[in-house]
């Protein structure tokens, strides 16, 4: 008979999250299949979106903090012609427009939203003000203001996809809302716009192609769900690492600091021992050494 939660289960799932439940939906099934309270995602994608979402296993939810910066990709559609309160198509009409605007003005007028720039964020989102989520407050019917919030589209490509809707593929900044980019471009055209559908393609260094559904990984055993979590380390292989011995590695563990002999390295770096990295450290330079002290600790 299997232990029961590892204390030193670590590691990071991707999921190829469904249209029709919440991330928190695939998150609490994550807690159950790997039988550990410790979980944490990066990136909620609301419940009709589809696509990457990093499910961080164990301990190495203490990365998540880490990555929720990252840049997203995305593919979306939306519709011309309507805009809804909820700024895609599973909201409530609002307003209507017979007018259609000519193909190469969508496209334009798209491809002007590269770069950087404020947006509002939605009404229906989980952002908080004051303590509550907006979308609570959107769904009793209740409208605040809204700080604006700087985003940055990096990369845009648009087509068309059918007599009223249009394809695109966005690559943006954390913070960035999809449909109320939809909504904008709409606006901005001057005849409404809604997003049709969003599926998540990218999301720092995890792409759709290394994701898994989550029937897949209900259908597997224990032992190959866990088989299957990538090492936290696969997320901070661009950081400096330095290797320590077992008694530096036991200094590091109780939270002391080391001083060593390796000039030039500051900032965040990974700390590996063994063969394998067990913690994020943090370096300085004092009077011509490196100091070195715990940041993250993702093994015992």
């Amino acid at each position: 008979m299997r232990k029961k939660t590892d204390d030193n289960l670590s590691g990071i799932i991707v999921i190829d999250k469904h249209e029709g439940v919440t991330s928190h939906t695939i998150v609490s099934k994550c807690r159950r299949l790997f039988d550990t309270s410790r979980i944490g995602h990066t990136g909620t994608l609301d419940p009709m979106a589809t696509g990457v979402l990093p499910v961080m296993v164990g301990r190495a939810a203490k990365a998540s903090d880490y990555l929720m910066a990252d840049d997203k990709e995305y593919e979306c559609r939306f519709v011309l012609g309507f805009e809804t309160d909820t700024e895609d198509v599973t909201g409530d009409v609002i307003s209507t427009s017979t007018f259609l605007p000519p193909e190469n003005d969508v496209i334009e007028t798209a491809c002007g939203f590269v770069g950087k720039q404020s947006q509002i964020p939605p009404m229906y989102s989980a952002i908080k003000v004051n303590g509550r989520k907006l979308v609570d407050l959107a769904r009793r019917g209740e409208t605040v203001e809204r700080k604006a919030r700087e985003i940055e589209i990096k990369a845009l490509e648009i087509k068309k996809y059918s007599e009223n809707e249009y394809f695109m593929k966005v690559k943006c900044s954390k913070g960035t809302y999809i449909r109320t980019l939809c909504a904008d471009i709409g606006k901005k055209l001057g005849c409404g716009a809604v997003m049709s559908s969003l599926r998540r393609t990218q999301s720092g260094c995890f792409t759709i192609e290394t994701s898994i559904g989550i029937a897949e990984l209900e259908a597997m055993s224990y032992e190959e769900r866990v088989k299957r979590l990538m090492p936290v380390e696969s997320v901070f292989l661009h950081l400096p690492e330095i290797s320590l011995t077992d008694a530096e590695k036991k200094r590091i563990r109780d939270g002391m600091t080391l001083n060593m002999e390796c000039s030039g390295i500051t900032g965040l770096v990974r700390l590996r021992s063994n063969g394998e990295m067990f913690a994020l450290g943090k370096a300085t330079s004092e009077d011509g050494h490196t100091v070195v002290k715990q940041e993250k600790l993702f093994i015992l």
